[in-house]
């Protein structure tokens, strides 16, 4: 009996150990990263909030029931002091679909006009709003990044319902 009940302590033990949280960055590297506003953003997962878009995902037979959509490694944008190149998908209603050229129905364009204002709050956690000014849907992205390096994204367009994306931050010359 006792080997027993240290077989499913050790088991229980190994099962807690893999739940901690990865971390993707250092929280004083995290801080120089964002103070500096040059870094790059992937995205791991979109969160669309369409519930025709959901519903539409999960009749694919095979797929789970949420909301989450993971992504290939490739998706994110990478924020420097003079370029904003944005590569990101877009699932969800575009109230002004482009028919011609299918890479303006999604995220994908590079910006010389855009405006970065960073704020930390209570938390210590990073909210960086970067609004795009020479785009024709004039995007805005709300950022916040988190002390381990993970970050939260949220678009908001005038031409498409908003859009989420899960994933984390890095220095530019490393993705």
């Amino acid at each position: 009996m006792k080997k027993f009940s240290l077989i499913i302590f050790c088991l229980a033990l190994l099962s807690l150990s893999s739940c901690s949280t990865q971390n993707y960055m250092e929280t004083t590297a995290v801080d120089a990263v964002i103070e500096k506003a040059e870094f790059t953003f992937n995205a791991k997962s979109a969160l669309p909030t369409n519930l025709d878009v959901i519903n539409v995902m999960n009749s694919i037979p095979g797929a789970t029931s949420s909301r989450v959509t993971n992504l290939d490694s490739g998706y994110g944008f990478d924020l420097k002091s003079d370029k904003l190149e944005v590569t990101l998908p877009y699932f969800g209603r575009l109230y002004n679909a482009s028919y011609g050229d299918f890479n303006k129905n999604s995220f994908r364009f590079e910006s010389k006009d855009f405006r970065v204002s960073k704020t930390q709050n209570k938390k210590g956690n990073w909210v960086v709003t970067i609004n795009v000014n020479d785009q024709s849907n004039t995007p805005t992205f709300i950022l916040e990044v988190f002390k381990n390096g993970s970050a939260f994204l949220s678009i908001n367009a005038n031409d498409r319902q908003p859009i989420s994306y899960d994933g984390y931050i890095s220095n530019l010359n490393t993705k």
